[in-house]
């Protein structure tokens, strides 16, 4: 089920609640928004692509696009928002480590002006290690998918 909020609308994390649950900042943090909250199943995360970004300075100047490798970055923070909002004690001590990429596909170019919805599906979870099915559209449209994983680590332990 949904989360949503004492009002009855869907529940929304914007900046101030993202940033608790994940160490990403700018220039790295790659979404805006987190909705469609189902607790332990799935989320949808926003990102609003604007010409701004600090990427498209060099990528390309003069055809400006989206990454593929920071449109799956966006997907795993948005990944990482709904473990860390299911358990909010993981976002004090853990961090989350990629620990693979399947089947990524890249169907459409992603310019500024493009607002990602980045739609984020548990598949499994043992233990301390989760599967991701992951799917990026602008609109209606299909633009980027991938299955990936991903494992909490303490933080004193990571380095």
């Amino acid at each position: 089920m949904i989360l949503k909020n004492d009002d009855g609308k869907i529940k929304v994390l914007l900046h101030n609640e993202i940033i608790n649950l994940i160490p990403h900042r700018y220039p790295f943090l790659l979404i805006d928004k987190i909705t469609d909250i189902n607790l332990g199943k799935s989320a949808t995360g926003i990102k609003s692509v604007t010409f701004n970004e600090p990427f498209f300075q060099g990528h390309f100047p003069s055809y400006p696009v989206m990454p593929g490798v920071l449109i799956l970055e966006s997907m795993a923070q948005t990944a990482a928002c709904l473990v860390g909002y299911g358990d909010k004690s993981l976002s004090k001590d853990k961090l989350v480590f990629f620990t693979g990429i399947e089947k990524a596909k890249f169907r459409k170019p992603v310019v500024p002006g493009c607002i990602l919805n980045l739609k984020i599906n548990i598949v499994t979870n043992k233990r301390s290690l989760y599967k991701f099915a992951g799917e990026a559209y602008i609109e209606d449209n299909l633009v980027a998918s991938s299955d990936f994983s991903a494992m909490l680590v303490d933080q004193e332990k990571a380095s």
